[in-house]
């Protein structure tokens, strides 16, 4: 019988240890973290559509059921950390296979974060519900619609690594800051000129914030579709100096293949 130098194992042999299976096959290992991001987003995503479903429908078991699915997010996230840590003990990965464990882990931290946003957006939008409905809950759907397709094309970005595609989602990040002060501020007004909806505007309120705040955790899996791609860190350089290092990056990986 074959069996790893280092751990005196079948390199095909089929481990379980605390619960969590390690896999003897270095690409079914990275397969199986790959699969755990691609399950972990789908939840997420729907996560996010159930709690403004819920708000804008007037149902309370989207909302529910974006609640209770968060936790199965959370195990995903607690299951991806650990194979990852496995395979870089066991396998002890270089270049870009130790990248995309390096990125996956961060992917899935933001996917979590993401989908803790649409849970609370998903309690507020209940506690909505136990009133009449509201004309100012209609501003959050602009916003939800942008910060979705932020989340869309960032996951998509990752999984195709199309630098091009998440270097874009930086202006689009802009756009949804000015879109989320635009909807705060008039809140703010309508705040200002409410007698007896005061709870339900404050709710919104919070709401669109958590909504901006997935376009901020979109960006984040964005850059680390680009660190996965080119090895290139360009967190904190704003959308045109991002460019302006990735083409650099990509002029100079032509020019070595040449």
């Amino acid at each position: 019988m074959e069996t790893d130098d280092v751990f005196g194992l079948n390199p095909n042999q089929l481990l379980m240890t605390d619960s969590v299976h390690i896999l003897g096959s270095f690409e079914q290992a990275l397969r199986d973290t790959r699969n755990g991001l691609t399950r972990m987003a789908s939840i997420t995503g729907q996560n996010l559509r159930n709690a403004i479903r819920g708000l804008l429908a007037r149902n309370a078991e989207y909302c529910n059921e974006a609640i209770v699915e968060e936790e199965e997010v959370n195990q995903l996230e607690r299951r991806i950390d650990a194979e990852c840590f496995e395979i870089l003990m066991r396998y002890n990965p270089v270049a870009g296979d130790l990248r995309e464990i390096i990125a996956g882990m961060k992917v899935a931290n933001n996917l979590e974060r993401i989908s803790d946003e649409a849970r609370n957006i998903a309690r507020r939008a209940r506690k909505l519900l136990k009133h009449p409905e509201i004309q100012e809950v209609h501003l959050i759907e602009p916003v939800y619609e942008k910060a979705a397709g932020l989340f869309t094309d960032a996951m998509s970005a990752y999984a195709d690594r199309n630098t091009d595609l998440a270097v874009s989602l930086y202006a689009r990040d802009l756009e949804l800051d000015e879109l989320h002060r635009d909807v705060i501020r008039e809140l703010g007004k309508r705040l200002d000129q409410s007698t007896g909806q005061v709870k339900q505007i404050l709710h919104l309120i919070f709401m669109v914030r958590s909504l901006e705040r997935v376009g901020d955790l979109s960006v984040n899996i964005a850059e680390d579709a680009v660190f996965l791609t080119s090895a290139e860190d360009i967190r904190h350089l704003g959308a045109r100096r991002a460019a302006k290092r990735q083409l650099a990056a990509e002029k100079s990986s032509h020019e070595d293949l040449d």
